[in-house]
């Protein structure tokens, strides 16, 4: 990029978009190409796609740029550019509207996971050059009304030129954003700079939402004996590496040992823990979800509070996405609340330390203790476990997930549930310790599913539409106490068998608390065949 000794703002612009199309989109052209392959008259739409990017991109920076404010604004558009390429060709990501609302509640833990050598070089070459060219060049003003006529006129020659490429290509285009629409996803920083700008609009145009109260007619009938419930929200665990689904490798020792109920069929509500999370306690199911609305209204846990089961929420990872905002709720990612604490972190196990304390000091009610993972948080898998737990090896020893073979990520991943394992399976000797004062019970669910590499797709967070089962398919498993009331194993082996969801979860914490309401719904009890008999 080198510039003249004076530019006017239209030639800095058309030079910054021709930079960001062709060093910012390997992504979005190696699936492109992988689509179109380069013969006949894919040739000649695969050109006009290259200039339909850049006259887009052209158009974008023509909205946003004017006068003083045009070296900024290309500025920022270039960091934001590089970065979005960064992730988009080391992990498959497609930066959507839930991506964008995850990264404006990243922790700075998780910023450190996906911080790497390669992020600087990618930020140095294709955002801070650039950047440095455009702030170095000599920039000439002609004029506020000059200024914006020049503006005017490159809108309108984009406009234009948009049109007759589009008509050109008239059905190339209408397959192409019809039946790969994933594709034009990854067309850097267009569509990211549509999920920016939409969550923003949302944010602070979306008029206020009345909170809802849910269930208010919501009873707890007695039983004989109080309830202790522990439930583990997992984190980023896939259903076809847990080896009681079958996979080729024992991930669940620990589980194996105990007579827990696997579920193989079971799916997530979405692809990040953002949506995944407050989707499983919520009333609403995946079709019906969204964050705003679950945000405002009870969920599960407010109901189970306001009948009298005592709730309390434990939590390892970033936080509950709101879903304890209304009950109580501890830290676990530091010491010394975390009496488990390495060089590395805090583990999943410290989150039962003192809980007999905690029991001891309730005596009225049931018990439900929602034990939150920091799981197999990706890309940094080789964090989430402790040495000891190292049995496949060699494991990847990096996030930068492209330096690894395949087989290395999958080791790391899969001690990283060896340990999760472990964990699961202290949670179970704990509550067999309580089981002569309460029935009890625990239930894991893993909020969503993760890629490892497969069609060059890393970690999570596609949407739901395009996700590969890999994303979506998560293990769950419920284990009881040998007098937990009502349970007929039998015909829970039946229905573990059945496709069930996150939608499931909602009713079958109600109905294992013998919650009755009119929004409790037996069809969606997991147990609504087993339970309830004998209570």
């Amino acid at each position: 990029m080198r510039l003249a000794n004076s530019f006017s703002s239209s030639k800095l612009i058309l030079a910054a978009a021709l930079f960001v199309t062709l060093f910012c989109n390997l992504t979005f052209f190696s699936r492109a190409f992988a689509t179109y392959p380069l013969t006949g008259a894919n040739l000649l739409f695969l050109a006009s796609l290259t200039l339909f990017l850049f006259i887009a991109i052209v158009l974008v920076l023509s909205l946003l740029c004017h006068y003083k404010i045009v070296k900024p604004v290309l500025i920022a558009f270039l960091l934001t550019s590089a970065s979005a390429a960064y992730f988009m060709d080391q992990y498959g990501t497609i930066i959507d509207n839930s991506v964008v609302a995850s990264m404006m509640k990243t922790d700075p833990r998780e910023v450190r996971d996906l911080f790497s050598f390669k992020i600087l070089l990618y930020v140095a070459l294709l955002g801070l050059l650039p950047s440095y060219l455009i702030y170095k060049a000599d920039l000439h003003y002609p004029g506020h009304l000059k200024e914006t006529l020049s503006r005017l006129k490159l809108v309108f020659a984009a406009l234009a030129a948009l049109l007759v490429i589009f008509v050109g290509q008239w059905a190339h285009y209408a397959t192409f954003f019809r039946d790969h629409k994933e594709i034009s996803s990854y067309a850097n920083p267009i569509f990211s700079f549509y999920s920016v700008s939409h969550q923003l609009y949302k944010s602070v145009m979306s008029r206020p939402m009345k909170f809802t109260r849910v269930a208010m007619d919501a009873v707890q009938r007695p039983h004989k004996k109080r309830r202790l419930v522990i439930m583990v929200v997992g984190e980023t665990v896939r259903a076809d590496h847990f080896s009681l689904n079958g996979y080729k490798r024992e991930t669940n020792p620990q589980l194996k040992q105990h007579q827990v109920v696997n579920f193989p069929n079971f799916w997530s509500c979405g692809t990040l823990t953002i949506d995944s999370v407050p989707c499983m306690f919520s009333k609403l199911t995946r079709a019906s979800f969204s964050r705003r609305k679950a945000k405002h209204q009870e969920n599960a846990l407010d109901i189970l509070q306001r009948v009298g089961v005592n709730v309390l929420w434990r939590d390892n990872n970033s936080s509950s996405k709101g879903v304890a905002d209304r009950v109580p709720q501890q830290d676990f990612l530091h010491g010394p609340t975390n009496p488990v604490c390495d060089d590395v972190e805090c583990r999943d196990v410290g989150m039962l330390a003192k809980l007999t304390d905690y029991l001891s000091k309730h005596d009225r009610g049931d018990f439900i203790i929602v034990l939150h993972q920091m799981g197999n948080h990706g890309p940094a898998y080789h964090k989430r476990y402790p040495k000891q737990f190292e049995h496949f090896k060699p494991a990847c020893k990096t996030n930068e997930l492209s330096y690894c073979r395949a087989q290395e990520i999958a080791n790391a991943y899969d001690n990283a549930l060896l340990y999760t394992d472990y964990f699961l399976g202290r949670t179970i000797d704990f509550l067999k310790n309580q089981q002569e004062q309460f029935d009890v019970a625990m239930i894991y669910v893993s909020d969503h599913g993760e890629s490892l590499g497969e069609n060059g797709v890393y970690l999570h967070g596609l949407p739901y539409l395009i996700a590969p089962a890999a994303q979506r398919h998560v293990p769950v498993v419920m284990w009881f106490g040998k007098d937990f009331a009502g349970v007929d194993r039998q015909a829970l082996e039946q229905r573990r068998k059945q496709k069930l969801s996150h939608d499931n979860i909602f009713s079958t914490l109600l109905g294992l608390f013998d919650v009755s309401t009119k929004d409790y719904d037996a069809r969606m009890d997991i147990l609504a065949a087993t339970s309830h008999q004998g209570s």
